[in-house]
């Protein structure tokens, strides 16, 4: 069994695919989101420190019981580690050589592991995909930014 990980793997559930922070604001207030994630990490990665060119990745929590996917915060993630984060992307454009080197650097840890954390979220994911009816919070924008956010999309 491995050890709590620093950087793991985060599946959304397929009816969620393709409705992001980025597409739901303007571009005005995606700016404002994106910029403070960067500015309270310090301008560098959350996750493996690293400087440079960064990128705003959802943190999102999910509660099976509720078929509910919530808003957890924005962090400034380095494109490496946006890359392990969206796994199942990095696969599908033919990066997941990549991912799996930086995955087991930052975890400091095997292919073996990196192949066992992976076959755990791909179980957690075929779980999650057959709850219908998903709804989305994004409270945290209203707490943090005062943005009142009305989401309506739908597979």
């Amino acid at each position: 069994m491995m050890k709590k990980l620093k950087l793991d793997f985060e599946l959304v559930p397929e009816e969620l695919w393709y409705a992001n922070l980025r597409s739901m604001l303007s571009p005005q207030d995606w700016d404002v989101v994106r910029r403070d994630a960067y500015k309270r990490a310090g301008h560098k990665c959350r996750i493996c420190g690293a400087g440079g060119r960064m990128e705003a990745h959802e943190k999102w929590s999910y509660d099976d019981e509720l078929a509910l996917q919530k808003l957890d915060d924005v962090l400034a993630l380095c494109h490496n580690c946006h890359l392990v984060k969206h796994i199942g992307r990095a696969q599908l454009v033919g990066q997941e050589g990549a991912a799996m080197e930086h995955f087991m650097k930052v975890n400091r840890c095997s292919q073996m592991d990196y192949h066992e954390a992976l076959a755990k979220v791909n179980e957690e994911y075929a779980r999650r995909n057959k709850i219908e009816g998903w709804t989305t919070d994004v409270s945290w924008l209203k707490t943090r930014f005062g943005l009142d956010i009305r989401l309506s999309y739908r597979r």
